[in-house]
């Protein structure tokens, strides 16, 4: 999930409606709200963020101070105007990058991307044997050809594919595909998503590669999805030795 703070609605509205086009979850509130939302946000559905965006407020240099000093999630500040000193006060005050507007909304996730591969030395895809999954609302690749999900699906797999062997409960995957603060969709839908997702996905590669246990959750079978690399490897191997 992206929250976005900004004092306008329109503003907000605009950027809801340009995520959710993507199958990103935005949440928007105005400055007024984000400090009693902070202090009732849990360090599990702070984690669950992938970036805070700071738009016009009342006071964007204490926003970005609160936001600073309560998690080290991204923050992007977005400037309506080109000012030097502005851009340096934001990177003073704790903002990781700083964009001026208008900005495309792809152009934030790869700047999202950026900013958590060096802090983490990621890269913008992970690749698990015949599977390339991108971090940047792209969709994934299958034997180097796009394999195309819908949005909510797509989601799953590119945040079961962040979270590598670690499992992540149906609450920590509802709220990275639909945010901490949905309350318009039952947490069950996620069942109906991975089970979709895993029906594309095992029809595509041979094999399963969800693996969810009750009460522990889910991820990705990482060897799964290597044994599968290794198993198509072994396939092609007489074809290329009857070539001339």
């Amino acid at each position: 999930m992206i929250v976005i703070v900004d004092d306008r609605d329109a503003v907000l509205d605009a950027y809801r409606g340009m995520f959710s086009r993507i199958g990103y979850s935005v949440f928007g509130m105005n400055s007024l709200e984000v400090e009693d939302w902070l202090e009732s946000s849990t360090s599990d559905e702070l984690e669950s963020i992938q970036s805070f965006l700071i738009g016009k407020t009342n006071d964007e240099d204490r926003l970005i101070n609160a936001l600073r000093a309560r998690t080290r999630v991204p923050i992007i500040a977005m400037l309506e105007t080109g000012s030097l000193d502005e851009t340096l006060q934001r990177f003073d005050i704790g903002a990781d990058d700083v964009v001026r507007k208008p900005v495309h909304v792809r152009e934030i996730l790869a700047r999202i991307s950026a900013i958590r591969r060096r802090a983490q030395d990621s890269k913008t895809y992970i690749d698990c044997g015949r599977l390339r999954v991108f971090m940047d609302g792209r969709d994934p690749l299958i034997d180097g050809k796009p394999f195309p999900l819908p949005r909510r699906e797509r989601r799953v797999l590119e945040y079961l594919a962040g979270n590598g062997e670690r499992r992540a409960s149906r609450t920590q995957v509802y709220n990275a595909v639909y945010g901490v603060l949905e309350e318009h969709v039952e947490e069950c839908v996620i069942e109906s998503h991975i089970s979709k997702l895993r029906k594309k996905l095992t029809k595509a590669l041979g094999v399963n590669v969800i693996d969810s246990r009750r009460y522990l959750g889910y991820r990705l079978d990482i060897e799964a999805l290597r044994a599968a690399g290794r198993a198509a490897e072994i396939v092609e191997q007489p074809r290329a030795s009857l070539a001339v």
